[in-house]
C-alpha cells in the first residue's frame, strides 16, 4: 500500500476490521479468508495497471460481499450501512459512490443481462474476484458454498444451462453444472492482461477435475 497516505491506510484498515466482523462467520465461501485474497489479488493487478485512486481499489475489494444478495437479507439496509460507515470514516463523498458503481454491478449475476462498463479500479476488483472462483480454491469454494444450501453435487441427466436470467441464475442447484453455467465462462470475462494470464492456468485446474470427477463418477478410472 506503498501508494496511499498514511490517513487513507489508516481507513483501509478499519474497513478490514469492519469487514471481519461481518464476514468471519460466513460458511458460504464467501467469508473474510476469501476477502484476504481478493484484497491481495487486486494490489497485485493494480500494481500493474495503475489505477487512479488505490484506495477505491482496495476498499471496494474489502466491502464487495458486505452488501452481496447471497450473504445478506436485506441488501438495502446493508448498503445504507456500508454508506453510513465510510461517512463516518470520512471518506469523500466521491469515492463512496466509486465503491459502490463497483461493488453493485461487479457480480457476474448482475452482467447476465445488462453489461456495466466498470471503472479501471473496478475492472480489477472483478478480476480479483472472479480469479478467486477459478482453480484450485475456486473448486473448494464451489463445493461449499453447494454443501451450505443443500445443492446436488452432480446429476448428468441434468445439462448445464446455457443462457439465464438473474432469477433463473440463482436458482441453481447443481454444483458441477455451476462450473459450466459460470466458472469456466470467467476467463474471457477477465479485464486486465495480468488476469487473464492467471485465469487461463485456473481455467485449466478446472478442465482437469471434471475430467477426473466425470471419470471417476463414471467408474471409468
Amino acid at each position: 500500500m506503498e501508494n496511499l497516505t498514511p490517513e487513507d491506510k489508516a481507513v483501509i484498515k478499519t474497513i478490514d476490521q469492519f469487514v471481519y466482523s461481518k464476514l468471519s462467520d460466513d460458511k458460504t465461501g464467501h467469508d473474510y479468508a476469501h476477502i484476504q485474497r481478493v484484497v491481495k489479488m487486486a494490489q497485485r493487478l493494480a500494481e500493474q495497471t495503475a489505477p487512479t485512486d488505490l484506495f477505491v481499489v482496495l476498499a471496494s475489494a474489502e466491502l464487495h460481499d458486505v452488501i452481496d444478495e447471497k450473504i445478506v437479507t436485506n441488501q438495502v439496509a446493508a448498503e445504507a450501512e456500508v454508506k453510513q460507515f465510510l461517512e463516518q470514516q470520512d471518506v469523500s463523498q466521491s469515492r463512496i459512490q466509486a465503491i459502490f458503481e463497483i461493488i453493485t454491478h461487479m457480480s457476474f449475476s448482475k452482467n447476465l443481462e445488462h453489461h456495466y462498463q466498470l471503472s479501471l479500479a473496478g475492472q480489477i476488483v472483478q478480476d480479483a474476484d472472479r480469479l478467486d472462483a477459478i482453480g484450485a480454491i475456486g473448486i473448494g469454494r464451489a463445493f461449499y458454498y453447494g454443501g451450505a444450501h443443500g445443492h446436488v453435487m452432480y446429476d448428468p441427466q441434468v445439462a448445464p444451462r446455457q443462457k439465464m436470467t438473474h432469477e433463473e441464475y440463482r436458482q441453481e442447484e447443481i454444483v458441477i453444472n455451476h462450473f459450466y453455467e459460470k466458472l469456466l465462462k470467467l476467463a474471457d470475462l477477465m479485464n486486465t492482461n495480468a488476469a487473464k494470464q492467471l485465469a487461463k492456468q485456473r481455467t485449466n485446474v478446472l478442465t482437469d477435475f471434471l475430467d477426473e470427477f466425470k471419470a471417476e463418477w463414471n467408474q471409468n478410472k
